[in-house]
């Protein structure tokens, strides 16, 4: 396999999750994604913050990265949005073939 599909994470508040979501897999930009509630501590202008987030987990095709990169910005609340593209090296043939139908 050639680097054709990836898995993007994303964290944010579980109402801005549904949204980006819903978002993403309407406009054909991910054929899935799934969302686990989390706690997350980190610093953030000079203060340790512990909060409740929502990982997502986005299954897509590597060439609608910027795409799904962009739409994410746009509709994300935070002001430096994690966003990570993990490239899927080897998986289940049918999944991965599901992902391209799902996707534009």
């Amino acid at each position: 396999m050639d680097n054709n599909y990836c898995v993007i994470i994303t964290t944010t508040n579980e109402n801005n999750a549904k949204i980006l979501a819903d978002n993403l897999v309407v406009n054909k930009l991910a054929a899935c994604v799934q969302m686990i509630k989390m706690n997350s501590v980190y610093e953030w202008e000079g203060k340790i913050c512990h909060d409740d987030e929502v990982l997502m987990l986005i299954k897509t095709r590597s060439k609608l990265f910027d795409d799904c990169c962009k739409s994410i910005k746009s509709l994300h609340d935070y002001d430096v949005p994690e966003i990570i593209k993990l490239n899927i090296d080897d998986g289940n043939e049918e999944y991965l073939k599901w992902i391209s139908t799902q996707t534009k």
